[in-house]
């Protein structure tokens, strides 16, 4: 590309890549670096940004709370629409992607900013997510990529760089986890997790207790929710941040949702993280279960055609697209009556249903029964005409094989 002179606003973290990119950009371009940092829920990494990114020569620091904005506008549709990737990924970093793309854009037209720079490596996803979100917010600023630059190729090598430049990083090449966090869970990648026969060590776990250390008697919880969005845990009402800190706290207690995924990426390759995700699992499990009472079979089954598609929407990058969008209005449309409460049991790393309720459940225990007086509802007689209307393609099928199995 260019190069580059001016403001550049950086996507800033803190943490290893993103501590040395500060000076690498200031040492190879005639650049002004303005940090941005993007709290979606780390905790207390946000707390020594600020200064951190001065230090090392940022010439300005934004730090920026948007955790209610990706509850509320992120993470909650994505939930609704029942989007897991590859049948095990929560989409936790995927999500919170296109939320920092926006907020990046909307302060480098308030700065006048052309650059947009991010610590993402050349071969991960999230490259992917910033940039497609850069474009399609405004495609006329450009992207600074030092990890596709640079000379560095390793973990190892960026921690040499930070301590050649007195650069305090939170990892050190005993314990070199790539790590995310946010509200939603901790993704942990790297090191030993990249040998696939390596079990992952419980003691990376930073939100969960490992399962075999959880209390040894289950919990009950009920979870309210309204139009596919949970509102009250136990009777008592939460606005959605603290909805889900309740829920961290109650699954990270008790060992839930813990997964080890070798996953397909975007750019190609494989790879595998551990994923730490408590509130969320409790969440997913409690919102797809109220929707096995509430949505006709043609829509739950349709439904999870979109959840699929909707996935790999988000796991892609492509949140603002059109696409999504529309998928967006479908799902909205099929959580009006996903009202209810839902019981789950958490147990030493399993959240399991224990019961279900909702004014809009299409569970009609009259027709289930198998008690008496069934008749008066559904008359079994019935069914014989069904199964020969039903079965008549089968029928034929086999009538036809007969047949032609004579003339041979």
């Amino acid at each position: 590309m260019e190069k580059a002179k001016g403001k550049v606003v950086l996507a800033y973290s803190g943490g290893l890549d993103t501590s040395i990119i500060i000076p690498w950009l200031k040492e190879n371009y005639d650049v002004e670096v303005i940090a941005c940092c993007i709290d979606v829920g780390q905790g207390t990494e946000i707390d020594t940004v600020k200064e951190k990114a001065l230090k090392t020569g940022a010439s300005k620091v934004y730090i920026e709370d948007v955790k209610k904005e990706f509850v509320e506008d992120y993470i909650m549709p994505t939930l609704k629409a029942g989007a897991v990737y590859e049948g095990k990924y929560l989409l936790g970093t995927a999500m919170a992607r296109p939320l920092m793309a926006k907020r990046l854009v909307e302060i480098a037209e308030k700065e006048g900013a052309k650059y947009i720079a991010h610590g993402c490596t050349g071969k991960g996803n999230d490259q992917v997510r910033f940039e497609l979100g850069i474009k399609a917010l405004n495609p006329s600023i450009k992207v600074i990529a030092p990890w596709r630059e640079w000379n560095i190729k390793s973990r190892e090598e960026a921690i040499d760089y930070a301590v050649e430049r007195g650069i305090p990083v939170p990892v050190s090449k005993e314990r070199p986890y790539s790590m995310d966090r946010n509200i939603w869970h901790l993704s942990h990648e790297g090191a030993d997790l990249e040998n696939t026969w390596n079990g992952h060590n419980i003691d990376i776990y930073l939100m969960t207790t490992p399962p075999e250390k959880a209390p040894d008697s289950p919990e009950f919880i009920e979870i309210y929710l309204e139009k596919g969005i949970a509102k009250k845990v136990n009777n008592i009402e939460y606005d959605p941040v603290e909805m889900l800190a309740k829920l961290n706290e109650l699954g990270g207690k008790h060992g839930i949702g813990i997964i080890d995924l070798v996953e397909n990426r975007l750019v190609g390759m494989k790879s595998r993280g551990v994923y730490e995700t408590p509130g969320g699992t409790i969440l997913y499990k409690a919102h797809k279960e109220l929707e096995y009472i509430t949505l006709d079979k043609q829509t739950m089954h349709f439904k999870s055609c979109i959840s699929e598609k909707y996935a790999q929407l988000v796991y892609d990058g492509l949140w603002f697209s059109p696409l999504k969008e529309a998928l967006d209005c479908f799902v909205e449309y099929t959580q009006q009556n996903v009202t209810g409460t839902v019981r789950l049991k958490l147990y030493k790393g399993s959240c399991t249903l224990s019961g279900m309720d909702s004014p809009y459940s299409l569970y009609n225990e009259g027709f289930a029964t198998f008690g008496e007086n069934i008749d008066n509802i559904y008359n079994q007689k019935d069914a014989e005409g069904f199964i020969n209307l039903f079965g008549l393609p089968l029928e034929v099928m086999a009538i036809m094989k007969k047949n032609a199995s004579k003339k041979e």
